[in-house]
């Protein structure tokens, strides 16, 4: 059998996200008939398919001849072992405090495709990067498909357990366990496909389900999406136009996302949001000294895999973060969450990326109330375009990582 990445790599990842239909049909089947279930809890007989899908992926890495040279180089190495060893060590401090290993475990969530990263990494320092995610973004067309018929049928005809949605039924949820996941993975296709030309009825596509779905993080991060179109169709003399009035715009879109007709709901007011209080509380009650603040509290503790397991509260210092940052902050203390703030900056600084800035930009906002990296399979849609992202902009001058050439006409790049 003849491996070749760029035909094989769309495929696997689409096999990947496809494995998100399945993942959650007990929860989606309850939902249609009226019965809500405990958030985020999964059949392990279907959820296992995603997994043994990343497994794949992984045995993937190690078969490509190209991908696995790519990966065993000394700088990729050495930043692994730097994150490893710090990892490790905010481990040990969670099992000085008399955590279960299963806490600590939670907290890794945030690392589980890092391999897809990789990937993306190796993938374009090949030079293969946007034609990778030329064909994904075209098999994924299918997947919208899906998605898009049953949000329509559930916004018309579902249950209102989440919601009302603008189109007189429940908001929609898909193939998921809840509108908001929903929503984020859709605005994720948006951004896939905006990155790619002529998929703009598929970008308006995947914009239209995030703003059905109801979420407001979903909604402001697909508006990011549109945004950077325009962006891009102005002259680079005349953007300072759209510049200016930016966070007037992001602040008319997060009061537009929390009206009731937009999100669904009588208590989206963002005045009232109870993740500000809950952030509060959680500063004044957790953070007892220097350490917690540089190394965190409790690695794990803010994870929704533990709430589910052990119930809210279970553990001293345990809470919804429903942040990423603030997961990190839990988890990895500032040590951690600035060097992944100061990570994702120098992305943008080291790439060559022509969207560089929508990418680095959508996974800064997603994570702001919303802790993207533990939600598949948004998690593996953006661990894959952040190394893509940074790969593009380091190219190897190593005759072992020379991609084979490109067929014609399958290589494109967006217009600056």
């Amino acid at each position: 059998m003849k491996i070749r990445l760029e035909k094989d790599l769309p495929v696997l990842l689409f096999a990947l996200v496809s494995a998100s239909i399945v993942a959650s049909l007990p929860q989606v089947e309850s939902a249609w008939s009226g019965v809500k279930e405990v958030y985020g809890e999964q059949d392990f007989g279907l959820r296992i398919l995603r997994e043994a899908m990343l497994a794949v992926l992984v045995a993937y890495l190690f078969f490509e001849p190209r991908l696995r040279r790519g990966v065993m180089t000394s700088s990729v190495m050495a930043f692994l072992g730097v994150v490893a060893t710090y990892v490790l060590f905010e481990i040990g401090y969670a099992l000085y405090l008399d955590l279960p290993l299963v806490v600590p475990l939670a907290g890794l969530r945030v690392f589980e495709y890092l391999p897809l990263a990789l990937i993306g990494f190796v993938t374009g320092r090949l030079g293969a990067g946007e034609q990778v995610i030329h064909r994904f973004a075209h098999y994924l067309r299918y997947y919208i498909a899906v998605q898009a018929f049953l949000a329509i049928a559930q916004a018309l005809w579902a249950p209102p357990l989440f919601g009302v949605s603008f189109l007189g039924g429940g908001r929609p949820f898909g193939t998921f366990v809840s509108p908001n996941l929903f929503g984020a993975t859709m605005a994720t296709c948006a951004l896939l496909f905006s990155l790619v030309p002529s998929m703009g009825k598929w970008v308006a596509v995947s914009v239209f389900l995030a703003l059905l779905s109801g979420s407001r993080t979903a909604f402001i991060s697909s508006l990011l999406v549109v945004y950077f179109q325009v962006y891009a169709l102005f002259r680079p003399r005349d953007r300072w136009a759209l510049v200016m009035p930016a966070p007037v715009f992001a602040v008319g879109a997060l009061l537009l996302a929390s009206s009731p007709l937009l999100s669904g709901r009588d208590d989206a007011n963002p005045t009232e949001d109870g993740r500000i209080d809950l952030w509060q509380r959680v500063f004044s009650e957790q953070m007892h000294g220097p350490a917690d603040l540089l190394f965190g509290w409790g690695l794990g503790l803010s994870s929704n895999t533990i709430n589910i397991l052990f119930g809210a509260e279970h553990f001293k210092g345990q809470f919804d973060s429903d942040s990423l940052y603030l997961f990190l902050l839990n988890g990895y203390g500032l040590v951690g969450l600035l060097a992944y703030i100061l990570f994702l900056w120098t992305s943008t600084r080291l790439s060559v990326h022509p969207n560089k800035g929508l990418v680095a930009m959508f996974i800064f906002v997603a994570g702001l109330t919303f802790n993207m990296w533990e939600y598949f399979p948004q998690n593996a849609i953006l661990m894959l375009l952040w190394g893509v992202v940074l790969g593009t902009g380091t190219q190897s001058s190593s005759s072992l990582l020379q991609a084979r050439p490109i067929a014609p006409g399958l290589h494109y790049r967006r217009p600056s």
